[in-house]
């Protein structure tokens, strides 16, 4: 950003490099060892040279594991990276410098975005034989056939050069062989192999609630976070909440502020059905399942002072909250291409004529 502080810029691996001394990494991030200037904690020396001492070995390990074509039975060079990052004792300036959620992104497109462990394939193992739906680029199934556990693998795109999937590259083949199709259709091809479904989108129903309901097998095994998480979708959850029993939960190693489990679930004997509906907050219509505040028609009518598109969702900020804001970043919101502005609105009221019944609207906020 033009005439931005240098002191306020992000701290990169690239110009971390060229820092040869703690000194210099003084002037250039003056933030970080200054607690006068915004940041909770200060940099030391001694942490400012561990954390340079695992980005080298990091980068060095990931270099290496790129060129991986196969697997063998004892490797997972996915959590050999990550504890590298994530070795305890890990202060928080080490973790700033380390900058785990952009080491996370770099990751998951090239593994998974759950991370695996022996304890979690042994369990898989169990309840073989396995449907991966969602399978990305088939990390985890590549392990456990590495193991000998007979699993297949589907995705509705499979990374490759020719096919575009947004959560995993495509300048490299995936760890296993990946079928292309639909979770759906995947499970009612294979209706003899136990369910495993690994970080489902949590906006996407096909990838979660859709397989599920079309599954039949008495077990299902699902990675990822609770209800009100980062996986699966609002249906799913309440699906599995009716309907399925949780018997088995094995903690994964996390990012921050996630909660990655691997969770076995049982069939219940009786089915039941969801009764749940959401509601507008304000006038309490029915809205899309899992929206969260007011419905198109209360937006419409009663607009807030800054509204922004995120998706599928609608974030609204009352005017209390924008004027609460630090100049900076209610410049920066107001100026995004994701705001709805006065003209949006106006068409959203123009596509219904007065008097004309209205569809169910959709919510203004995601669930986190």
């Amino acid at each position: 950003m033009a005439g931005r502080s240098k002191w306020l810029s992000p701290l990169t691996l690239a110009e971390l490099r060229k820092l040869e001394t703690y000194e210099a990494f003084k002037a250039r991030f003056a933030t970080a060892v200054r607690s006068d200037l915004g940041l909770p904690f200060t940099t030391t020396e001694d942490q400012w040279r561990e954390a340079l001492r695992r980005l080298d070995l990091y980068e060095t390990r990931l270099h290496a594991a790129r060129r991986w074509r196969t697997l063998g039975a004892v490797d997972n060079p996915y959590l050999d990276l990550v504890t590298i990052l994530t070795a305890a004792p890990l202060p928080p300036a080490v973790s700033e410098i380390l900058d785990l959620r952009g080491r996370r992104r770099e990751l998951a497109a090239l593994f998974s975005w759950a991370i695996p462990t022996n304890e979690a394939l042994d369990v898989l193992a169990k309840h073989a034989p396995l449907l991966e739906c969602g399978a990305g680029m088939g990390y985890w199934s590549a392990l456990l056939q590495a193991r000998g556990v007979d699993v297949i693998a589907y995705d509705l795109a499979p990374p490759n050069a020719r096919a575009v999937n947004r959560f995993h590259i495509r300048d490299r083949k995936p760890w296993s062989r990946i079928r292309r199709g639909s979770s759906e259709a995947a499970v009612r091809r294979h209706p003899d192999r136990t369910l495993f479904l690994c970080w489902p989108p949590y906006e996407d129903d096909d990838a979660s609630y859709a397989a599920l309901r079309a599954y039949r097998g008495a077990i299902v095994i699902y990675v990822g976070e609770r209800h009100d998480g980062a996986t699966g979708s609002v249906r799913f959850h309440r699906e599995l909440r009716l309907n399925w029993t949780l018997t088995q939960e094995i903690p994964l190693p996390r990012w921050p502020r996630l909660s990655d489990t691997l969770m076995v679930y049982r069939r219940n004997v009786v089915r039941q059905p969801h009764r749940e509906r959401d509601r507008c907050f304000e006038c309490q219509r029915f809205i899309r399942t899992g929206g969260i505040g007011r419905c198109d028609r209360c937006f419409e009518n009663r607009p807030t002072a800054l509204a922004l598109r995120a998706g599928p969702h609608r974030v609204e900020y009352p005017p209390e909250a924008v004027d609460a804001m630090p100049p900076a970043q209610r410049r920066a919101l107001e100026a995004s291409p994701n705001r709805i502005s006065a003209s949006v609105i106006r068409r959203m009221a123009s596509r219904r004529s007065p008097g004309s019944p209205r569809r169910p609207s959709s919510p203004c906020r995601g669930r986190r």
